[in-house]
């Protein structure tokens, strides 16, 4: 029996209301897996568990600020009281306060680090006793290119490199258990995020949206379903002997 088929095996993704998130959920419901929805606001989250359970699938919305440990435990005690124990955690919720440094306030800095870093720390923290429980887990971060840094954005690269580290640290410590724990570092992507980048910018969405694509090897922007993908691999039985990684969906190099 694959980890998918197993009806014990539960998947929680953050920040999966719409963008990134909500297409992982999607796609691991599609490879079997029961879906926790979570997202700050559990009314935002119903849309994805709908069109989950349209497609066959079992999912739960859950309400829940990633930064706030009390939230976070409530949440995963419900998920695991309601869809079963979960093994597979996508820490996929994420903000943007992008300034200049000299223009960012330490809200900026701290409300992107809050989500991003204290957020991804919180939830593998209360979720890794199901893993070790079950000696099989997996852990995916959403990285991104930013971590290689980018104008504008100096606390989203740093909290998005912070997450590399912390990726290669969790991949060392509970490796013994089953777990595996790896990193994915989008590039563009077609996204809300995006597009609001576009509108902060002063740029029309198609000129944006060409010129970027323009720079990609690919010749393309990516979409959410690229990032769906792999993380679909990352979390499959056949991923077993990869952890610790970072692998950059970018449709080109990047290092």
């Amino acid at each position: 029996m694959t980890a998918a088929q197993d009806p014990q095996r539960v998947a929680i993704v953050t920040g999966a209301a719409r963008g990134i998130g909500a297409a992982t959920a999607l796609r691991l419901a599609a490879d079997g897996f029961a879906v926790a929805v979570l997202d700050l606001e559990e009314s935002a989250a119903e849309g994805t568990v709908r069109a989950v359970e349209a497609a066959g699938g079992r999912a739960l919305a859950v309400g829940a600020d990633v930064a706030d440990s009390g939230q976070v435990s409530a949440a995963v005690e419900r998920v695991a009281a309601e869809l079963g124990a979960p093994t597979v955690l996508v820490n996929n919720a994420g903000v943007t306060r992008d300034n200049l440094l000299f223009k960012m306030t330490e809200s900026d800095w701290d409300t992107v680090m809050g989500v991003h870093l204290r957020g991804s720390f919180l939830m593998t923290r209360a979720v890794q006793q199901h893993m070790v429980a079950a000696k099989w887990g997996r852990i995916v971060n959403l990285s991104s290119t930013s971590a290689l840094g980018n104008r504008g954005q100096a606390n989203y690269s740093t909290a998005k490199a912070g997450l590399q580290g912390l990726t290669k640290t969790l991949a060392i410590e509970l490796g013994k258990f089953g777990i595996t724990a790896n990193c994915i570092a989008p590039g563009f992507i077609v996204s809300d995020m995006t597009r609001a980048t576009a509108e902060r910018i002063g740029q029309d969405w198609d000129t944006y949206l060409a010129a970027r694509a323009a720079q990609i090897p690919v010749n393309r922007a990516g979409q959410v379903e690229d990032i769906a993908h792999t993380v679909s691999f990352f979390v499959s039985d056949g991923a077993g002997f990869v952890s610790g990684q970072v692998i950059y969906v970018a449709g080109g190099p990047r290092a």
